[in-house]
């Protein structure tokens, strides 16, 4: 029970921002599916995704309609994400400036975007192993492939985003000390009783 209470106190601000990270996530993910839906009933409704933008000389791969709505969609999910992130998941608004750590953030951002496009593209490919049922056939929006490719895509970056924004772009939380940091949130880092309350209480209790 002591070990579990010591790996709890030594990863609590790791879960922490892991758990406000996935509301701020959840939230990021609305935003972007909701932008996505939009674009697309702009371009001609459920039908849109397939139109192609700009031939390619790869086979049947094109640059269609759906990854114009995918690229809309996450530019305005990542400036929304990385406003909540910097102000309440990392709380470094205080020890960055903005544009520090929004260029890391869209450039993160970008690497998870070519990522979820090349998922999207083999979800809805006919030809593709991973294409997505039959059942998928566009003739409504529950049915719609190209909103339920997004939204997979999305689901499967998020965890990546999570690991590289702790560690990369929001660097500035660790390395600056403040009275909204906690400096146990570096993986594997011991706590540091001076400033770790439940430490300090213990020891506080120990002395009286």
């Amino acid at each position: 029970m002591q070990h579990i209470s010591k790996v709890y106190r030594r990863h609590r601000h790791n879960l922490v921002q892991l758990f406000r990270y996935g509301l701020v996530g959840g939230s990021g993910v609305l935003v972007n599916q909701a932008i996505y839906m939009l674009v697309t009933k702009l371009g001609g409704g459920h039908g849109a995704g397939d139109r192609i933008l700009v031939g390619l000389p790869i086979g049947d791969f094109n640059i269609r309609y759906y990854h114009l709505a995918a690229t809309v969609a996450f530019l305005v999910a990542n400036i929304t994400n990385f406003v909540l992130n910097r102000w309440w998941t990392f709380k470094s608004s205080k020890h960055a400036k903005f544009f520090a750590e929004y260029w890391p953030f869209l450039s993160t951002g970008l690497i998870t975007l070519a990522i979820g496009l090349g998922i999207q593209t083999l979800l809805v490919n006919p030809g593709s192993p991973l294409a997505l049922p039959g059942w998928f056939d566009n003739s409504s929006g529950l049915r719609n492939r190209h909103y339920w490719a997004n939204l997979i895509s999305i689901i499967v970056t998020v965890p990546v985003q999570f690991v590289v924004n702790k560690l990369w772009t929001f660097r500035a939380v660790r390395r600056h000390g403040g009275p909204d940091v906690d400096p146990t949130h570096e993986i594997g880092a011991d706590p540091d009783p001076s400033t770790d309350p439940d430490i300090e209480t213990a020891g506080t209790a120990g002395r009286q």
